[in-house]
């Protein structure tokens, strides 16, 4: 028999390793009988359920990150002149950094724990797993294009939102294009295809200082910020008379008692003294607590318990309830409670979460961060799977279809924000930053986990075998990047704002991104697959 030449050799054994029967099954051996196509079909179904419950757990956690926003603290000034004192109520937390800090780093949280999952699966290999970067970098991509795609139609027709804060986003900015040049630096110029336990250090470092230097051009520290004033920018993280999401339905009685103790109160289990009118709750100084009627307080806070667990309750009954409303067909009714039964597991399991009016919201915050969490420890081993059946690479897997499930979250909260706040600030604040927090947390929490293992186990740095096509990914990354940016600075010069604006042009602006997306995918999986 004649030898076959190399290329032919090649195609001819990869085709005969994806025509073998994956032997490794998700949950019953019995899979492994089934056909690789039908498995395959079965996989990708089961991935696109798990990201039906990132977008459902979600809602729970914006709700709870906007209570922790609001938070505020009482501040007692005394008046040199009167001697008087004056009591106010500032925010805990910045805008900015709630931004970076909340907003952004939970809605990258299921990318986060994807590559730091993967990271912790090859503890003991000196090569990287490919799935967490290049789920990071595709995510990226899927951030600044269809996320910006979406915010910029979500506003009415005619209506502007414009960025009040020039110098935050341009430090934002500035950081997020450092983030990814930085990490071609690390895999192509510094240490070629390996990173060592300092880079990796370096990387999680840079977090820290993004934090601090759009806190210190929030606060317009001289020397340090930007020469760019502020305009337009509400108080209030989130407008109190808009609605975020949508609120679950309750029954007429049950919830009018819930919803008007919810809307006057942020039940904290932490020190129960409230102040209805400014809707927050202070620690009892000693003096206080001398003139404070002790009866009374412990009535207060069986009371507040009482509507914790009232409220808790509500939640299972709104996950069971399906809801009614008119539809006109049949057609529209089923496909209605299709959805709803689809939904039920999801609904049914999220209502563990505890309410988010607790504890400022930070209890529903951490749990639905926790939630997060392990769905994306499933993905995970779908992806496995998914890459054992087709023979597909699993970097090509990683930046398409993961980088698009697990970025869900970035896309929900930044339309809600687009929708919700007054100005386009935190919609595309979360999009730049969440690419920010990708790199510098995502990337480098992983990789300073790996190669600290790997510095005292071995004294070795940590290889990168998909080095060549994540470098790729980059700088095709970087150039599509530009283009975006640009249009938007141009809606600002034209328009006079980033987001909304004449209809036809929103759409337009639209199509433009989405196309941008599409070339970065193409281009990226060509590379990839060695046809580039």
């Amino acid at each position: 028999m004649a030898a076959l030449p190399s290329n032919n050799l090649t195609v001819f054994v990869d085709s005969a390793l994806a025509n073998q029967k994956c032997g490794d099954y998700l949950v019953f051996r019995s899979e492994t009988y089934l056909g690789n196509e039908l498995r395959t079909a079965l996989y990708f179904m089961g991935l696109a359920y798990c990201f039906i419950g990132l977008s459902a757990i979600t809602d729970r956690f914006f709700r709870s990150m906007e209570n922790v926003v609001k938070q505020t603290r009482k501040v007692v000034v005394i008046d040199p002149l009167t001697k008087v004192e004056i009591v106010r109520y500032e925010k805990v937390w910045n805008y900015a950094i709630a931004d970076i800090a909340l907003l952004a780093f939970g809605t990258s949280f299921p990318q986060i724990s994807l590559a730091t999952i993967d990271a912790i699966r090859n503890l003991g290999s000196l090569n990287a797993g490919g799935l967490g970067p290049g789920t990071l970098v595709g995510s990226a991509a899927f951030d600044l294009f269809p996320i910006h795609a979406v915010c910029v139609v979500v506003p009415k027709a005619g209506e502007l939102k414009k960025i009040s804060d020039i110098g935050v986003w341009l430090v934002e900015l500035f950081w997020s294009f450092w983030a990814y040049i930085w990490l071609y630096i690390i895999l192509k110029v510094w240490t070629p295809n390996v990173v060592t336990l300092l880079e990796s250090s370096l990387t999680v470092l840079q977090y820290g200082l993004l934090l601090l230097n759009a806190y210190a051009q929030d606060m317009r520290w001289p020397y340090l910020s930007l020469p760019f004033s502020r305009s337009e920018r509400p108080e209030e993280w989130v407008p109190e008379e808009a609605s975020p999401c949508k609120h679950e339905n309750l029954g007429e009685d049950s919830v009018n008692s819930a919803a008007d103790y919810e809307d006057r109160n942020i039940v904290d289990i932490f020190s129960i003294h409230g102040d209805n009118e400014t809707g927050t709750y202070q620690a009892l100084s000693s003096d206080e607590v001398a003139e404070s009627n002790t009866e009374q307080d412990i009535r207060n806070i069986k009371s507040d318990n009482a509507t914790i667990l009232s409220l808790w309750k509500q939640q299972f009954v709104d996950a069971l309830m399906f809801e009614h409303k008119k539809l006109e067909g049949i057609f529209l009714r089923s496909v209605r409670f299709i959805w709803f039964l689809l939904l039920l597991p999801w609904r049914f399991m999220f209502a563990f979460v505890p309410p988010y009016r607790i504890a400022h919201g930070w209890i529903a915050f951490i749990c639905s961060l926790l939630f997060i969490s392990s769905i994306a420890f499933i993905v995970t081993k779908i992806t496995d799977m998914i890459s054992c059946v087709t023979g597909l690479n699993a970097y090509v897997i990683a930046f398409t279809a993961l980088a698009a499930g697990t970025s869900w979250p970035d896309l929900v909260a930044s339309k809600i924000a687009a929708e919700r706040q007054t100005t386009a600030d935190s919609a595309i604040a979360n999009i730049t930053c969440s690419n920010s927090v990708n790199i510098y947390v995502g990337i480098g929490i992983p990789w300073l986990i790996d190669t600290t293992y790997n510095y005292f186990a071995y004294h070795e740095p940590l290889r990168i075998e998909s080095a060549e096509g994540l470098s790729f990914s980059l700088l095709v990354f970087f150039c599509t990047s530009v283009g975006c940016i640009s249009v938007l600075v141009l809606r600002r010069l034209v328009f006079g704002a980033e987001l909304g604006g004449p209809r036809i042009w929103a759409w337009i602006t639209s199509g433009y991104f989405m196309l941008l997306w599409l070339i970065f995918v193409t281009l990226s999986s060509l590379k990839v697959s060695g046809l580039l």
